[in-house]
Protein backbone atom coordinates (compact mmCIF):
# COMPACT_ATOMS: atom_id res chain seq x y z
CA UNK A 1 0.00 0.00 0.00
CA UNK A 2 2.88 2.47 0.69
CA UNK A 3 4.71 1.35 -2.39
CA UNK A 4 1.24 2.58 -4.55
CA UNK A 5 0.97 5.59 -2.55
CA UNK A 6 4.18 6.63 -3.00
CA UNK A 7 3.75 5.71 -7.20
CA UNK A 8 0.49 7.87 -6.92
CA UNK A 9 1.73 10.68 -5.53
CA UNK A 10 5.05 10.48 -7.56
CA UNK A 11 2.32 10.49 -10.77
CA UNK A 12 0.71 13.36 -9.37
CA UNK A 13 3.92 15.41 -9.07
CA UNK A 14 5.39 15.09 -11.79
CA UNK A 15 1.50 15.86 -14.18
CA UNK A 16 1.02 19.02 -11.52
CA UNK A 17 4.51 20.99 -11.90
CA UNK A 18 4.12 21.00 -15.88
CA UNK A 19 0.35 21.61 -15.74
CA UNK A 20 0.38 24.07 -13.01
CA UNK A 21 3.14 26.16 -14.20
CA UNK A 22 1.91 26.51 -17.63
CA UNK A 23 -1.47 27.50 -16.01
CA UNK A 24 0.16 30.15 -14.36
CA UNK A 25 0.96 32.01 -17.16
CA UNK A 26 -1.18 31.14 -20.17
CA UNK A 27 -2.77 33.58 -21.57
CA UNK A 28 -6.10 34.47 -19.38
CA UNK A 29 -5.53 32.21 -17.15
CA UNK A 30 -2.68 34.46 -15.67
CA UNK A 31 -4.68 37.50 -15.41
CA UNK A 32 -4.84 39.19 -12.06
CA UNK A 33 -8.72 39.25 -11.60
CA UNK A 34 -8.16 35.64 -11.54
CA UNK A 35 -7.11 34.66 -7.97
CA UNK A 36 -4.07 32.16 -7.96
CA UNK A 37 -6.55 29.66 -5.89
CA UNK A 38 -8.54 29.30 -9.26
CA UNK A 39 -5.55 28.77 -10.55
CA UNK A 40 -4.29 25.96 -8.62
CA UNK A 41 -7.88 24.53 -8.68
CA UNK A 42 -8.21 24.14 -12.07
CA UNK A 43 -4.42 22.74 -12.15
CA UNK A 44 -5.27 20.49 -9.56
CA UNK A 45 -8.27 19.17 -10.97
CA UNK A 46 -6.49 18.34 -14.45
CA UNK A 47 -3.78 16.56 -13.06
CA UNK A 48 -6.73 14.39 -11.42
CA UNK A 49 -7.62 13.88 -14.86
CA UNK A 50 -4.85 13.65 -16.46
CA UNK A 51 -2.91 10.51 -14.47
CA UNK A 52 -4.58 7.77 -16.04
CA UNK A 53 -4.02 9.08 -19.39
CA UNK A 54 -0.59 9.89 -19.09
CA UNK A 55 0.70 7.34 -16.75
CA UNK A 56 2.26 5.02 -19.10
CA UNK A 57 4.41 7.91 -20.73
CA UNK A 58 5.98 8.54 -16.91
CA UNK A 59 9.44 6.74 -16.05
CA UNK A 60 9.60 4.64 -12.80
CA UNK A 61 10.41 6.34 -9.92
CA UNK A 62 14.22 7.03 -9.76
CA UNK A 63 15.86 5.60 -6.69
CA UNK A 64 18.14 8.78 -5.60
CA UNK A 65 16.90 12.26 -4.57
CA UNK A 66 18.54 14.38 -6.80
CA UNK A 67 17.18 12.76 -9.58
CA UNK A 68 13.60 13.13 -8.73
CA UNK A 69 14.92 16.61 -7.77
CA UNK A 70 16.67 17.30 -11.20
CA UNK A 71 13.07 15.67 -12.67
CA UNK A 72 11.02 17.81 -11.28
CA UNK A 73 12.71 20.99 -11.81
CA UNK A 74 12.96 19.83 -15.50
CA UNK A 75 9.11 19.61 -15.62
CA UNK A 76 8.65 23.04 -13.82
CA UNK A 77 10.92 24.48 -16.89
CA UNK A 78 8.85 22.30 -19.27
CA UNK A 79 5.57 24.09 -18.09
CA UNK A 80 7.23 27.81 -17.73
CA UNK A 81 8.24 27.38 -21.27
CA UNK A 82 5.29 26.12 -22.84
CA UNK A 83 3.71 29.20 -20.63
CA UNK A 84 5.84 31.63 -21.67
CA UNK A 85 6.22 30.39 -25.42
CA UNK A 86 1.64 31.29 -25.49
CA UNK A 87 2.50 34.96 -23.68
CA UNK A 88 5.02 35.56 -26.90
CA UNK A 89 2.32 34.72 -28.89
CA UNK A 90 0.07 37.17 -27.63
CA UNK A 91 2.48 39.68 -27.61
CA UNK A 92 1.42 40.40 -31.51
CA UNK A 93 -1.75 41.72 -30.35
CA UNK A 94 -0.09 43.93 -27.63
CA UNK A 95 2.39 45.84 -30.28
CA UNK A 96 -0.69 46.09 -32.48
CA UNK A 97 -2.27 47.76 -30.06
CA UNK A 98 0.86 50.32 -28.64
CA UNK A 99 0.77 51.14 -32.52
CA UNK A 100 -2.83 52.13 -32.96
CA UNK A 101 -2.67 53.98 -29.53
CA UNK A 102 0.30 55.98 -30.70
CA UNK A 103 -1.26 56.63 -34.21
CA UNK A 104 -4.46 58.09 -32.98
CA UNK A 105 -2.69 60.71 -30.00
CA UNK A 106 -3.94 57.89 -26.84
CA UNK A 107 -0.34 57.00 -26.41
CA UNK A 108 -0.51 59.12 -22.89
CA UNK A 109 -4.03 57.90 -22.47
CA UNK A 110 -2.88 54.81 -19.90
CA UNK A 111 -4.87 52.66 -17.67
CA UNK A 112 -4.16 49.74 -15.00
CA UNK A 113 -4.53 46.61 -17.06
CA UNK A 114 -5.18 43.55 -14.53
CA UNK A 115 -4.32 41.07 -17.32
CA UNK A 116 -0.60 42.12 -16.90
CA UNK A 117 -0.79 43.78 -13.29
CA UNK A 118 0.85 47.36 -15.01
CA UNK A 119 0.08 50.28 -16.76
CA UNK A 120 -0.90 50.19 -20.59
CA UNK A 121 -2.08 52.34 -23.16
CA UNK A 122 -6.20 51.98 -23.04
CA UNK A 123 -6.33 50.78 -26.49
CA UNK A 124 -3.52 47.89 -26.11
CA UNK A 125 -5.78 46.79 -23.08
CA UNK A 126 -8.82 46.81 -25.15
CA UNK A 127 -7.77 44.91 -28.00
CA UNK A 128 -6.24 42.41 -25.57
CA UNK A 129 -9.64 41.79 -23.58
CA UNK A 130 -11.43 41.03 -27.00
CA UNK A 131 -8.63 39.00 -28.19
CA UNK A 132 -8.64 37.39 -24.59
CA UNK A 133 -12.93 37.22 -25.00
CA UNK A 134 -12.70 36.04 -28.76
CA UNK A 135 -9.97 32.80 -27.76
CA UNK A 136 -12.25 31.23 -24.84
CA UNK A 137 -15.26 32.03 -27.42
CA UNK A 138 -13.94 29.50 -29.95
CA UNK A 139 -12.93 27.39 -27.78
CA UNK A 140 -9.18 27.77 -28.35
CA UNK A 141 -8.26 27.22 -24.56
CA UNK A 142 -8.92 23.75 -25.48
CA UNK A 143 -5.89 23.77 -27.52
CA UNK A 144 -3.81 25.31 -25.22
CA UNK A 145 -4.60 23.38 -22.47
CA UNK A 146 -4.27 20.16 -25.49
CA UNK A 147 -1.24 21.95 -26.29
CA UNK A 148 0.34 20.79 -22.51
CA UNK A 149 -0.94 17.48 -22.37
CA UNK A 150 0.73 16.93 -26.16
CA UNK A 151 4.18 18.04 -24.40
CA UNK A 152 4.34 14.45 -23.08
CA UNK A 153 5.13 13.75 -26.67
CA UNK A 154 7.36 16.33 -27.62
CA UNK A 155 9.21 16.86 -24.16
CA UNK A 156 9.35 13.56 -22.49
CA UNK A 157 9.70 13.54 -18.68
CA UNK A 158 12.98 12.72 -17.88
CA UNK A 159 14.73 13.86 -20.87
CA UNK A 160 17.64 16.12 -21.57
CA UNK A 161 16.39 19.74 -21.08
CA UNK A 162 16.89 20.79 -24.81
CA UNK A 163 17.98 24.35 -23.97
CA UNK A 164 19.21 25.37 -27.64
CA UNK A 165 15.91 24.24 -29.17
CA UNK A 166 14.17 26.11 -26.30
CA UNK A 167 16.38 29.53 -27.55
CA UNK A 168 15.34 28.40 -30.97
CA UNK A 169 11.89 28.58 -30.92
CA UNK A 170 11.78 31.44 -28.85
CA UNK A 171 13.53 33.85 -30.92
CA UNK A 172 11.80 32.47 -34.10
CA UNK A 173 8.14 32.93 -32.17
CA UNK A 174 9.16 36.30 -31.02
CA UNK A 175 10.11 37.70 -34.60
CA UNK A 176 7.14 36.13 -36.24
CA UNK A 177 5.07 38.18 -33.43
CA UNK A 178 6.67 40.82 -34.05
CA UNK A 179 6.27 41.08 -37.84
CA UNK A 180 2.48 39.85 -37.42
CA UNK A 181 2.08 43.10 -34.77
CA UNK A 182 3.68 45.25 -37.53
CA UNK A 183 1.22 44.05 -40.15
CA UNK A 184 -1.94 44.24 -37.79
CA UNK A 185 -0.97 47.95 -36.91
CA UNK A 186 -0.03 48.68 -40.49
CA UNK A 187 -2.95 50.71 -41.58
CA UNK A 188 -2.80 53.03 -38.53
CA UNK A 189 1.36 53.63 -39.78
CA UNK A 190 -0.35 54.24 -42.44
CA UNK A 191 -2.90 57.00 -41.17
CA UNK A 192 0.05 58.49 -39.36
CA UNK A 193 1.83 58.97 -42.19
CA UNK A 194 -1.14 60.44 -44.07
CA UNK A 195 -2.28 62.24 -41.45
CA UNK A 196 0.84 64.30 -40.55
CA UNK A 197 1.99 65.20 -44.31
CA UNK A 198 -1.38 66.49 -44.68
CA UNK A 199 -1.56 68.50 -41.27
CA UNK A 200 2.15 70.00 -42.35
CA UNK A 201 0.68 71.37 -46.03
CA UNK A 202 -2.31 72.56 -44.71
CA UNK A 203 -0.35 74.65 -42.23
CA UNK A 204 1.86 75.47 -44.90
CA UNK A 205 -0.98 76.66 -46.61
CA UNK A 206 -3.34 78.49 -44.09
CA UNK A 207 -0.30 79.73 -41.88
CA UNK A 208 -2.66 81.62 -39.47
CA UNK A 209 -4.38 78.16 -38.80
CA UNK A 210 -3.98 77.00 -35.31
CA UNK A 211 -2.70 73.33 -36.74
CA UNK A 212 -2.16 71.57 -33.71
CA UNK A 213 -5.70 72.51 -32.11
CA UNK A 214 -7.55 71.25 -35.23
CA UNK A 215 -5.22 68.07 -35.33
CA UNK A 216 -5.62 66.75 -32.01
CA UNK A 217 -9.68 66.08 -32.31
CA UNK A 218 -9.53 64.95 -35.93
CA UNK A 219 -6.77 62.63 -35.11
CA UNK A 220 -9.15 60.84 -33.15
CA UNK A 221 -12.24 61.03 -34.60
CA UNK A 222 -10.74 59.60 -37.44
CA UNK A 223 -8.23 56.91 -35.72
CA UNK A 224 -11.65 55.43 -33.85
CA UNK A 225 -13.52 54.94 -37.06
CA UNK A 226 -10.65 53.52 -38.18
CA UNK A 227 -10.90 50.83 -35.67
CA UNK A 228 -14.26 50.31 -35.97
CA UNK A 229 -13.62 49.17 -39.65
CA UNK A 230 -10.52 47.40 -39.06
CA UNK A 231 -11.06 45.89 -35.59
CA UNK A 232 -12.98 42.55 -36.71
CA UNK A 233 -10.13 42.33 -39.47
CA UNK A 234 -7.29 42.11 -36.79
CA UNK A 235 -9.10 40.05 -34.26
CA UNK A 236 -9.50 37.31 -36.74
CA UNK A 237 -6.26 37.31 -38.44
CA UNK A 238 -4.53 37.17 -34.93
CA UNK A 239 -6.95 34.32 -33.72
CA UNK A 240 -5.62 32.65 -37.49
CA UNK A 241 -2.30 33.32 -36.22
CA UNK A 242 -2.49 32.43 -32.61
CA UNK A 243 -4.02 28.89 -33.64
CA UNK A 244 -1.97 27.99 -36.43
CA UNK A 245 1.03 28.96 -33.12
CA UNK A 246 -0.66 26.65 -31.14
CA UNK A 247 -0.57 23.80 -34.15
CA UNK A 248 3.07 24.61 -34.62
CA UNK A 249 4.12 24.15 -31.20
CA UNK A 250 2.43 20.46 -31.25
CA UNK A 251 3.68 19.37 -34.43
Amino acid sequence: MTELLNLELYKFLLIFLRVGSAMMLMPGFNAGYVNTQLRLSIALALTVILIPFLSDKLPPIPQDFASILQMLLFEITYGIFIGIFMQILMAAINLAGNLVGQAIGFSNAQMFDPAFQQQSIIIDSFLTVVALTVIFLTDLHHLMLGAVIESYDLLPVASTLPTGDFAQSVSKTLSQSFLIGFKLGSPFIAFTIIFYVGMGLLSRLMPQLNIFFLSMPLQIYLGIGLIFITLPVMIVWFIKYYEDGLHMFLH
